[in-house]
C-alpha cells in the first residue's frame, strides 16, 4: 500500500472502561492484585478508568504516547489495534510484540464483520479506508482467533464477540472455561426438625456450599473450615450424612450428576483447541476426574461421545424432544440462559461449541438451539422478566458447520419480533416463572392467543390486542 494511514484519528475518548478491559474484570482476568499494560492505548482514558479503580495500569501509543516505556505486566491489553493496521504482516508483528510483554493473559479485541453495515468507506487491501481516511479491517471471530493462534500458539478462548484471551498458562484457561460451565443452584431448605443440622448451621454452611458447587466433598487442603468441621462431627463423611438427611438425598444425588455433566461437556468443549493434558487441569478439576470417573482417560472418552452425539441432529433432536426446560416449536428450542444447565448434556455442549467461537454474547438472555441444523442463536431481549411480551433487540446466530457468525439489529425495526408465553422459555424454580404463568393464563382465557400467526411481531400484537377491545365493547 503506498498511502499513509492516519491512525492516530482513530482513537477515542472514552467516559466508560471499554468492553474488552471491563470483560475481563467481569470475568476476573483483571483484578486489584493485576498489573495492566495497554499496548496501543490511544489517548489513555482506559488508564485513567483503571486507576480510579485502584488497579495499577501503564501504556504505550505510537502516536499519542511514543515516548513511554513499554513495560512487561501480567496482564496485557491490545484494545481495537489489529483492525486498523493495513498490513498483515504488521499485525502479526504487533500481536507478537503485545505478547512479549505479557506476563499471564494478552487480551485481543478487533471490530467485526457486522461493525462494517451502512459504514460509508472504499475498499482497501483487505479492509477499507474510512471518510476520514483511516484503515479498517473488520475480522470474523474465527478469522481473529487463527490469527492469534497462528502467530502465538498459545491457548486462546473466545471472551465475546471480538474479544479474545491469550494465556501463558493453559491450566488458566482451561480454569476459565470451566468455571463458565458450572451452574450454581441453591440448596434445598433444611427440615426445622433436625436438630443437630439446625444448632450448627453456621459451621455446616461452608461444607454445604462446597458440595453445591461441586457436587462432590472436599479433598484436603479444598476447604479452608475443614478442621473446625471435622473437629465436631469427626469427619467430612458424617457432617455430610446429616446434610443429605436434613436436607434431603435427592437433591445431593441430583447435584452429583449436574457436576458429573459439568465435567463431561467441558472436556467435549476443551477438545476444541487440542485437549490439555491431565496435569494442565487445574487441581480441583483433577480432583473431580478421580472422583467421578476413575481415570482422565475414561472420562475422556465420555466427553468424546457427548460430543459426538452434539454433532448428530438426530440425537439433537432427541435431547430437544426430552428437555425439560425450553419452548419447543418445529424448527428449534428456545430457552432463557438461566435455564441453560436444566437442559440435556447434549444440548449444553452444542452451545458450548458454538460459545467457543463467540465468548459471552453481551445481553444475550435467550438461547436458540436450532434441530436439524448446527445453528445457535444468542437472542437479546433487554425487557424480559420485566415485560411479559418483551421485544428482540439483536440477534448473534453461529453456523457450527462453517464457524461463522451472523450479527442482526432489531433496535432501529418499527416492527420487531416479539415473545409470548415467556414462562415456557425458564425453568419453574426461576423466581419470575408463577408470575409470568398467570400472565399467559389470563391472555389464553381472553382469547389472545387464537391466532398465533398474527402476533409474532409488535405490529401483529398490537392488532390483536386492538381486535380483542373492539370485540369486547
Amino acid at each position: 500500500m503506498t498511502w499513509t494511514v492516519p491512525r492516530h484519528r482513530t482513537a477515542l475518548v472514552r467516559t466508560t472502561l471499554s468492553r474488552p478491559l471491563a470483560t475481563a474484570l467481569d470475568d476476573g482476568i483483571i483484578t486489584a492484585d493485576h498489573t495492566v499494560f495497554d499496548y496501543g492505548c490511544g489517548r489513555g482514558t482506559d488508564l485513567m478508568h483503571l486507576d480510579e479503580r485502584g488497579i495499577t495500569a501503564g501504556g504505550w501509543d505510537p502516536s499519542h504516547r511514543p515516548d513511554a516505556e513499554r513495560a512487561p505486566a501480567q496482564v496485557v491489553n491490545l484494545g481495537y489495534v489489529l483492525n486498523v493496521i493495513e498490513d498483515p504482516a504488521e499485525r502479526v508483528t504487533t500481536l507478537r510484540e503485545a505478547w512479549d510483554l505479557t506476563e499471564e493473559v494478552l487480551i485481543v479485541s478487533a471490530r467485526m464483520t457486522w461493525d462494517a453495515r451502512g459504514l460509508r468507506a472504499r475498499p482497501a487491501g483487505d479492509g477499507f479506508v474510512t471518510s476520514t481516511g483511516s484503515f479498517q479491517k473488520f475480522f470474523a471471530q474465527e478469522e481473529l482467533r487463527t490469527l492469534i493462534q497462528d502467530s502465538l500458539t498459545a491457548p486462546a478462548l473466545p471472551a465475546a464477540p471480538g474479544i479474545i484471551y491469550v494465556f501463558r498458562d493453559p491450566t488458566r484457561a482451561n480454569a476459565l472455561l470451566a468455571a463458565r460451565i458450572r451452574c450454581r443452584t441453591a440448596p434445598p431448605e433444611p427440615w426445622i426438625c433436625e436438630r443437630l443440622y439446625a444448632e450448627h448451621a453456621d459451621l455446616l454452611a461452608p461444607l454445604i456450599d462446597f458440595l453445591t458447587h461441586r457436587g462432590r466433598l472436599p479433598k484436603p487442603g479444598e476447604l479452608p473450615e475443614t478442621s473446625r468441621i471435622t473437629h465436631r462431627f469427626d469427619s467430612l463423611a458424617r457432617a455430610f450424612a446429616i446434610i443429605a438427611t436434613a436436607t434431603g438425598e435427592d437433591h445431593w444425588n441430583q447435584q452429583r450428576q449436574r457436576a458429573i455433566a459439568d465435567l463431561l461437556v467441558f472436556l467435549a468443549l476443551a477438545r476444541f483447541d487440542g485437549r490439555p493434558r491431565y496435569s494442565h487441569l487445574p487441581r480441583d478439576l483433577q480432583h473431580d476426574v478421580r472422583e467421578f470417573t476413575g481415570t482422565y482417560k475414561a472420562a475422556c472418552e465420555r466427553a468424546d461421545r457427548l460430543l459426538f452425539a452434539s454433532g448428530s441432529p438426530n440425537l439433537v433432536a432427541l435431547a430437544v424432544n426430552a428437555s425439560l426446560v425450553g419452548k419447543r416449536t418445529p424448527t428449534a428450542l428456545y430457552l432463557h440462559a438461566t435455564a441453560l444447565p436444566h437442559t440435556p448434556p447434549v444440548l449444553r455442549v452444542l452451545e458450548g461449541c458454538a460459545r467457543t467461537l463467540t465468548g459471552t454474547v453481551p445481553g444475550a438472555n435467550v438461547i436458540k438451539l436450532h434441530r436439524e441444523q448446527p445453528l445457535v442463536s444468542y437472542l437479546n431481549y433487554p425487557e424480559f422478566g420485566a415485560n411479559p411480551h418483551p421485544t428482540l433487540a439483536t440477534a448473534l446466530t453461529v453456523n457450527l458447520r462453517t464457524r461463522t457468525i451472523d450479527f442482526r439489529d432489531y433496535t432501529r425495526s418499527s416492527d420487531p419480533p416479539l415473545l409470548h408465553r415467556t414462562e415456557e422459555f425458564l425453568h419453574t424454580d426461576h423466581p419470575q416463572y408463577d408470575e409470568l404463568a398467570r400472565v399467559t393464563t389470563a391472555e389464553v382465557a381472553a382469547g389472545l392467543y387464537q391466532h398465533p400467526e398474527r402476533i409474532g411481531t409488535l405490529d401483529g400484537w398490537r392488532s390483536e390486542l386492538h381486535r380483542h377491545r373492539r370485540l369486547s365493547e
